[in-house]
């Protein structure tokens, strides 16, 4: 009776103190009943993660409340709230333009302290398995010119939303007309003059005044070789390079679908998934967009291939990035929030909700099922950092310098070369008064 009793209380301690063990090894028990505010954009891609948040919940006993705003108007919210002593906002999400300015105005929590605390990171999260295009661009901060790679470059944020871009064609116009998909833009241009003489709108593009159009520019300054400065900050993007790309946008408005001069990124889109263009060179969405039967006709008819090169490859980096507030009061729950996210299950969970993924690992493991997924991975290596300055000026330059610039272009036949000098001059006064020349100046 006595072995009995003592066998029965020796199991007793044991069960408590392996729940006890089970409760201490569990990472997320501290944080179990914090509430942190997430603030991202109503977008398709966010939208899909509200079962991995659902998930997140379930497994971490962390709630998630969501403010989803319209792109729009996301960053004057966000800025506001991480202004204040004590913000709303546990985690945000950017477009990796906004990453400069809130990093210079120091509203943002640098990555590393938690990624030094064992506690919090998970050994199996593999941050180098992130493609390092979309980490670099959304989520470094300080490396050369302030918002590429380098030594000084520091992590505020992990890339979730983020792209590069593809050409889609339809299979079955081009099998038609007898055309062979374009891998330089030598092709690309014979491809749209031959299309536009078929009778067939050619390459769909955004061309609306402001930023869209100056979006459709910069996807083939890039691979024609150009910038927009140089690094003295000097304005280079009325050179050579800056007006063919400028001359390839007026030859889309010529050959692509009636009414590219008021297309944003939605039009644009919609003229390909409607059947009225036979190609679109734009953010790799375009392929998740194509499957969908609320908004594609022409599901099944799409192939996807490499951004046509000029001189050199050059792909767009863009997309959303995720970070913490400086004045979050939950930092560290907000932190296992994004890592959950972010991690390889995670990626993989996104990708069946129909999100787009960040990882290697995950493009690799899924390319048996989509046909962009191995021209990503293919063309990721092109990713160009370099794409556009994230500068906190860039928003004045984009869309009062730039945007005005190329609707003038792809809406007259003026010549190009004193349009785009124009613009540079502009571009230099903006520069001068932000300061960005005092150095050189004090060298003189």
């Amino acid at each position: 009776m006595f072995d009995k009793l003592l066998k029965g209380a020796v199991a007793t301690v044991a069960a408590a103190a392996f729940a006890i063990s089970t409760a201490l090894a569990n990472p997320y028990e501290k944080y179990a009943g914090t509430t942190i505010v997430v603030s991202w954009p109503a977008l398709s891609h966010f939208n899909k993660a509200e079962a991995l948040i659902e998930q997140f919940t379930e497994e971490t006993g962390i709630e998630v409340e969501v403010d989803a705003l319209q792109y729009l108007k996301l960053r004057d919210r966000q800025l506001l709230e991480m202004s204040k002593s004590k913000g709303e906002y546990d985690v945000v999400s950017w477009v990796v333009m906004w990453k400069g300015e809130y990093v210079s105005k120091g509203l943002l929590t640098p990555l590393s302290q938690f990624f030094t605390n064992g506690a919090l990171v998970d050994p199996h999260y593999d941050i180098d398995d992130i493609a390092d295009a979309y980490l670099q661009n959304g989520g470094v901060v300080g490396g050369k010119k302030g918002y590429m790679p380098g030594k000084s470059g520091a992590l505020y944020g992990v890339p979730f939303g983020a792209e590069t871009s593809i050409l889609a064609y339809r299979k079955d116009i081009f099998e038609e007309q007898g055309l062979a998909v374009p891998a330089n833009y030598d092709q690309l241009r014979d491809t749209m003059q031959k299309l536009k003489a078929a009778g067939i709108p050619a390459l769909t593009s955004r061309g609306k005044t402001g930023h869209q159009v100056t979006a459709g520019w910069l996807l083939h300054l890039a691979p024609l070789g150009g910038k927009i400065f140089d690094d003295e900050w000097n304005p280079v993007f009325n050179n050579a390079a800056g007006v063919e790309a400028a001359r390839v946008m007026r030859e889309i408005a010529q050959t692509g679908p009636k009414g590219v001069p008021s297309f944003g990124f939605g039009e644009a889109a919609a003229a390909f998934l409607g059947g009225d263009a036979a190609m679109y060179i734009d953010t790799l969405k375009i392929a998740a967009m194509a499957r969908d039967p609320k908004l594609s006709k022409v599901d099944g008819k799409v192939g996807y291939a490499l951004h046509p090169v000029g001189s050199r490859c050059g792909s767009e980096t863009g997309g959303f990035a995720v970070g913490i507030p400086a004045n979050s009061q939950n930092q560290e729950a907000a932190f296992l929030f994004i890592q959950y996210i972010t991690s390889k299950a995670g990626d993989r969970k996104m990708v069946e909700l129909g999100g787009d993924p960040i990882r290697i690992s995950t493009y690799k493991a899924f390319s048996y099922k989509f046909a962009e997924y191995p021209v990503i991975l293919e063309q990721l290596p092109c990713a160009d950092a370099d794409w556009r300055p994230l500068i906190p000026e860039w928003n004045e330059l984009n869309i009062d310098v730039l945007g005005q610039a190329l609707t003038e272009v792809i809406t007259t036949d003026k010549p190009i070369q004193p349009i785009m000098d124009a613009a540079a001059e502009k571009a230099r006064a903006i520069m001068q008064r932000e300061g960005y020349y005092k150095w050189a100046d004090y060298r003189k």
